[in-house]
This record gives C-alpha cells, sequence and structure tokens, in this order.
C-alpha cells in the first residue's frame, strides 16, 4: 500500500541491497517486508513523538482512513519541519539498515 510518505521516502537504495546476499526469493520478499515495516513504525515513531495526547488521536484516525492531504495539512499545521523530520528518521534507520547488511554479507 502507498504511505502517506512515500514521496519523501526512497527505500529501493536498500532493499537493492538484498539482491547482492544469497536468499532464496521467499527470505528476500520477507526482509523486504521487515525493512518496509521497520520504515513504516519508525516514521510513526517520529510523528507521534512529535504530537499532544489529542493531536496523536486525530492523526491516527487520519491515518486509518488513508487520507494523505488530510493527513499532510494536519501535520504541518501541528509540526514545524514535519517533512524534514521524516526524511531525518528514515535516513538514520537505511544507515542502520546498510550496516546491517553489510554486516550479514561479510559474515557469508
Amino acid at each position: 500500500m502507498k504511505q502517506f510518505y512515500t514521496r519523501l521516502i526512497e527505500i529501493e537504495s536498500v532493499t537493492s541491497e538484498l539482491d547482492k546476499l544469497d536468499l532464496t526469493e521467499e527470505q528476500r520478499l520477507h526482509l523486504a517486508a521487515l525493512l518496509d515495516s521497520s520504515l513504516h513504525h519508525t516514521i510513526l515513531d517520529a510523528i507521534l513523538s512529535e504530537l499532544s495526547d489529542q493531536d496523536k488521536k486525530v492523526f491516527l484516525t487520519s491515518l486509518n482512513e488513508n487520507d494523505h492531504v488530510k493527513i499532510w495539512r494536519f501535520l504541518n499545521e501541528k509540526v514545524d519541519n514535519i517533512e524534514d523530520k521524516i526524511k531525518k528518521a528514515a535516513e538514520d534507520l537505511k544507515i542502520e539498515m546498510r550496516k546491517d547488511l553489510k554486516k550479514a554479507k561479510e559474515t557469508k
């Protein structure tokens, strides 16, 4: 499913690293799904840490409705530089993922 933050985040550089590992297709798909899930949870954590309890409820309701325009309008009203914060959280996670994948290649 396309997420509201998809236009901000590029993950292919990390998932393409999976192709360099000696994995079955099933293993590669499983790891790609885990990477995607980790990214999603990292971004949600970054957003939720910026919101009040009441705003968290509004955000999660909008997220559940999958209304990307509504989500962005709300986030831009409530959090300064939210796009930069999302990009930073995603980039930090991608750096860690690349390190883990590099270790996995070296131990093979």
